[in-house]
């Protein structure tokens, strides 16, 4: 397979490591070691006595159980888990999908969810969402652009750049779309739990449909990226054994520790997400105020769930310009809109980490000196 390069990740390879603000990590803030063990004191004997041998392909049965525990109808032995998010993106589209498969993708979005399937000889639709719309999905275009050759739908809520997340009752409008049609239906789930609303909260697409996927991942809603853990959800047994059978070319197993930490992170899951919802409640009225102040320069639509959102200039500057000025002469890194080929208005700002009103008061300072 040739592949065009992941425009996101090669950006953050020359500049996330390098620049003092990342004002753009789709993650939440992370924790060391200790702090992870803190949670069961009693762990620690555990963990310094873990035989590093090879784990099993599926994921360890403890982590599978603390996984189906996400889920209502999904029980431990329906869980795969990956090498992060990534991995599992990368094993569905080529193990489930053919070359000449259509697939209908949620866009603006992560470069992966349509761009593996294209390198693999799929057809891709991108299911366009707009500002201006306040980034509704529209399930007409979705029903009008359903074809013969028609395999998967993907979806991601709460959404990555934008911060939208569908309701109930059009989440079971599409299920019922993908059902009629009998499509696979991939749902990119890793931003559950951070609804700043609990009520807002949607079922796992895999409890409420046969045929679903529900990708998560441990880095982002729990802020434990390091541990390289991601997992896919379904009831659709085929799919998974035949996502089992590609992962061998892959990571075939994933790393004892990161299983052994992420099975413990995820039995104290509330408490993490708590946390993180919590820095998430005090950073985002600040971003309001300095979008209320700057309304001359940005569009601003707030989030509804997630860690990230995705304003839009005002001036007619370039974003990618806009974007490379300010990295350049502050050190504060914004990822422009063509990033995610989404025209060059749009960027990425993320909220989820401590240093927040730090590095947004840095580029308060650029604007102010603009002027």
């Amino acid at each position: 397979m040739k592949i065009n390069p992941f425009r996101l990740e090669r950006f953050f390879d020359k500049y996330e490591f390098k620049v003092k603000y990342v004002l753009c990590s789709s993650d939440c803030e992370s924790l060391a070691v200790e702090d992870l063990l803190a949670l069961e004191p009693d762990v620690s004997a555990q963990l310094n006595k873990l035989w590093l041998g090879y784990t099993e392909y599926a994921g360890s049965p403890a982590l599978r159980l603390a996984i189906s525990g996400l889920y209502e109808r999904v029980e431990p032995d329906q869980v795969v888990v990956h090498t992060g998010a990534e991995e599992a993106i990368y094993t569905f589209m080529n193990a489930v999908l053919s070359p000449g498969d259509h697939i209908i993708v949620h866009f603006p979005g992560y470069q992966s969810l349509s761009e593996v399937a294209a390198a693999n000889g799929c057809e891709v639709t991108h299911w366009t969402t707009r500002e201006e719309e306040g980034w509704e999905l529209d399930l007409d275009f979705l029903r009008r652009n359903i074809r013969p050759n028609t395999r998967a739908i993907v979806v991601n809520c709460p959404h990555n750049p934008t911060g939208y997340l569908m309701d109930a009752s059009k989440q079971r409008e599409l299920v019922e779309i993908a059902r009629e049609h009998n499509l696979l239906l991939f749902s990119d789930e890793v931003y559950r739990e951070l609804e700043y609303n609990r009520a807002d909260r949607l079922p796992a697409a895999c409890d409420l449909y046969e045929n679903a996927v529900s990708l998560g991942v441990m880095s982002k809603t729990y802020g434990l990226a390091g541990l390289r853990i991601g997992w896919a959800a379904s009831r659709n047994g085929q799919v998974l054994a035949k996502m089992v059978a590609f992962k061998d070319y892959l990571s075939m197993c994933n790393s004892a520790p990161s299983e052994f930490l992420a099975t413990l992170a995820l039995h104290h899951r509330e408490k993490l997400a708590a946390r993180n919802l919590e820095i998430i409640g005090q950073n985002l009225p600040i971003l309001d105020r300095f979008f209320v102040r700057h309304r001359t320069i940005f569009n601003w639509q707030r989030p509804i769930a997630g860690t990230i959102a995705f304003p839009s200039l005002k001036t007619g500057q370039p974003v990618e310009e806009f974007c490379l000025e300010l990295v350049d002469q502050t050190g504060v890194l914004l990822i422009p809109g063509t990033l995610f080929d989404f025209g060059n208005r749009h960027f990425r700002i993320g909220f989820a980490r401590r240093n927040m009103p730090e590095a947004l008061a840095k580029l308060e300072e650029y604007l102010a000196a603009r002027t």
